[in-house]
């Protein structure tokens, strides 16, 4: 009776769970009778673990609020309006019904069914008859590595969660399924454990690329490593005052208020041991290859930075996943930029994914350094307008008037970036000496045509697009190109790391991981710019002045990719960027004048108590034992 009643359960929460992962990830078995039959064959077991795999989040989606709640992105209102991102930025989460929330009521994906999942798999999947024992090794640490993520996504969202090790028989009784949450710390050691465990059982690459890319090797457990003892050692988790007197019902502390420097070298030693196993397993940042003779170095260099994305599992992907494939928001991102689009041809794209104007500011200035430390740079006229001229060939077309803030750039702002008068290489257009541009203006073909196909900022994310991409300008349709969506690559790894060693005192140890990626984007090293171009030449030879640049690097090099939604939190600067207005272009602007002013099209705000989600209020009174996060 127990098992049936464990599986009935399982079957309703399988049915509510949308989306599938190939290439690996496969649907739940039909009518499965009870537990056993789930694992009665190695095939059946199969399907159970990809069931796992299929609870990852949707990472490429508005349901993923680091793409949408952040300030990284902005969508006009009448697309918009009725988002939860969108709500969560402005303000507006909730504790009755939480907006993008992943544990319990109302959530997007409930992962403590996910952990529920993991562990009958980890119980069970001994019983097949016919599974090898190499397979059931790998299987086993795949589960666990899965089950480490899970309560990972967890602790980053609400902080201290309960520990699901082992699932709660049913005849346990109510007060044994009223769990508590450990703390923080306890978490992070937990997912450790797991990830320790699974790492030497995985392979270090998939070798069968054409079934099995997207399933988690070495290198990916070594990486979610990094990344979970990173986030405790961060200032969030790490010695936060704000979180005094914040305990359970017996009054443990849940987030430790003391700050404890050893978290940061432990990072470290994880950040370079996941380093060492990406190289182990043939992963570099990826350098765009196979250009021909006539493309200038700066084409290369664009594709480059916009390919260590969108190049689909090209070399710098350490886990891409499979199932979470980029190709809506390609959509969403594409410019109108065809010669020839029709009123037909041109909603084959939506075009109304948008950088607000403060990412198109965080960009470095040609020289590598912020445009407002930049000796050379005229910051306080950038929002004027000039003609660019020929030396900006394949970034802006020569004798446009532009807007300042576009012109004397580093390439990732022209890689990331398309903007009024800026280049797109590619778009079935592969001379870059003729490459299309974006026109923004009301009327123009990239600029407000109709009530939802624009973009509300002027700024759109070029570098989640595929260069091959094209819209058709002589019959409906839009050829796009999906990759993966990129979980971890090695850049994020770098500068990790780099962020480790200067936390723990190794300042000058920092320097060559940052130079590898400033390589990579056409700059000089960090010590080298700063030195000849910033009006704070020293500002890398100290801990806080090389943590701000590190920052900086970050938010630039991961753009778009679902990070600085999270290092804002974990770095505790949240409230610092995200209680400000979301500014643009004018996009009723039909004329130069008209369009290059700077306007309001809302404003982005933030609390204190949004560093963590709150719990639905429903599961705080089902759940006696459970306390609410600070604020809520």
């Amino acid at each position: 009776m127990k098992i049936k009643l464990i599986n009935s359960l399982l079957t309703i929460a399988f049915l509510l769970i949308g989306g599938s992962c190939s290439k690996y990830v496969d649907v739940v078995p039909d009518n499965i009778a009870v537990i056993e039959d789930a694992f009665e064959t190695r095939d059946a077991a199969e399907r159970f673990l990809a069931t796992l795999y299929g609870y990852l989040p949707p990472f490429n989606g508005i349901q993923n609020p680091a793409l949408v709640a952040g300030d990284e992105i902005a969508v006009n209102d009448n697309v918009s309006r009725n988002w939860d991102g969108r709500a969560i930025g402005r303000g507006s989460q909730t504790k009755v019904n939480p907006r993008l929330g992943y544990w319990g009521s109302n959530s997007v994906t409930n992962l403590f069914i996910a952990l529920r999942d993991c562990n009958i798999f980890l119980e069970n999947v001994d019983k097949p008859f016919d599974i090898r024992e190499d397979e059931k090794i790998r299987w086993v640490a795949e589960a666990k590595v899965l089950k480490a993520y899970y309560h990972f996504y967890l602790m980053r969202m609400y902080g201290p969660i309960p520990i699901i090790r082992e699932n709660i028989e049913v005849s346990a009784g109510v007060e044994a399924v009223r769990v508590t949450r450990a703390p923080v710390d306890e978490v992070a050691n937990y997912i450790v454990e797991l990830l320790d465990e699974a790492m030497g059982d995985l392979p270090t690459v998939v070798e069968d690329q054409g079934t099995e890319l997207g399933r988690l090797t070495a290198p990916i457990a070594a990486a979610l490593k990094a990344r979970t003892l990173m986030t405790v050692a961060s200032p969030l988790f790490n010695g936060n005052g704000d979180y005094a007197g914040f305990t359970d019902a017996e009054g443990n502390e849940l987030i430790s208020t003391s700050f404890d420097a050893e978290k940061w070298t432990r990072a470290a030693a994880a950040c370079k041991s996941a380093i060492d196993m990406a190289h182990e397993a043939g992963h570099s940042l990826y350098k765009f290859i196979g250009a021909p003779a006539d493309w200038s170095d700066t084409t290369v260099t664009k594709l480059s930075i916009r390919g260590s994305i969108a190049e689909r599992w090209n070399e710098e992907i350490v886990w891409g996943a499979s199932g979470r494939t980029m190709s809506t928001l390609q959509n969403w991102s594409q410019a109108k930029i065809a010669l020839d689009l029709t009123a037909e041809t041109r909603e084959s794209v939506q075009s109304y994914y948008n950088a607000p104007m403060r990412i198109a500011e965080m960009f470095y200035s040609e020289n590598g350094v912020p445009i407002d430390e930049d000796t050379s740079y005229d910051y306080s006229g950038r929002f004027e307008v000039s003609a660019a001229d020929e030396a900006h060939q394949h970034y802006v077309r020569p004798g446009f008037e532009t807007a300042n803030l576009n012109m004397h750039r580093e390439p990732r702002f022209y890689a990331s970036l398309g903007f009024d008068g800026g280049t797109w290489f590619g778009h079935g257009q592969l001379s870059d000496d003729n490459e299309l541009i974006v026109e923004a203006k009301k009327g123009q073909r990239t600029g407000k045509t109709d009530a939802n196909r624009w973009g509300v900022s002027g700024y759109w994310p070029k570098k989640l697009v595929y260069y091959e991409n094209v819209q058709r300008g002589t019959s409906s349709g839009y050829s796009n190109r999906a990759y993966p969506f990129p979980v971890v690559r090695l850049a994020d790894l770098y500068l990790l790391y780099a962020e480790a060693l200067n936390e723990t005192g190794q300042t000058t140890a920092a320097y060559p991981w940052i130079d590898l990626i400033r390589e990579r984007a056409g700059l000089d090293g960090v010590v080298e710019s700063w030195t000849a171009a910033s009006r704070n030449p020293n500002k890398p030879t100290t801990q806080d002045g090389l943590r701000d640049i590190i920052h900086d690097e970050r938010m630039i090099e991961l753009v778009f990719e679902g990070h600085r939604f999270w290092d804002l939190r974990r770095w505790k600067r949240a409230a610092e960027f995200l209680n400000s207005d979301i500014r643009g272009w004018n996009s009723e602007g039909e004329n130069t004048e008209d369009y290059y002013k700077v306007i309001s099209v809302g404003s982005y705000r933030f609390l204190n108590r949004d560093y963590l989600w709150p719990i639905a209020e429903n599961d705080i009174i089902t759940n006696s034992n459970l306390v609410q996060n600070p604020g809520w």
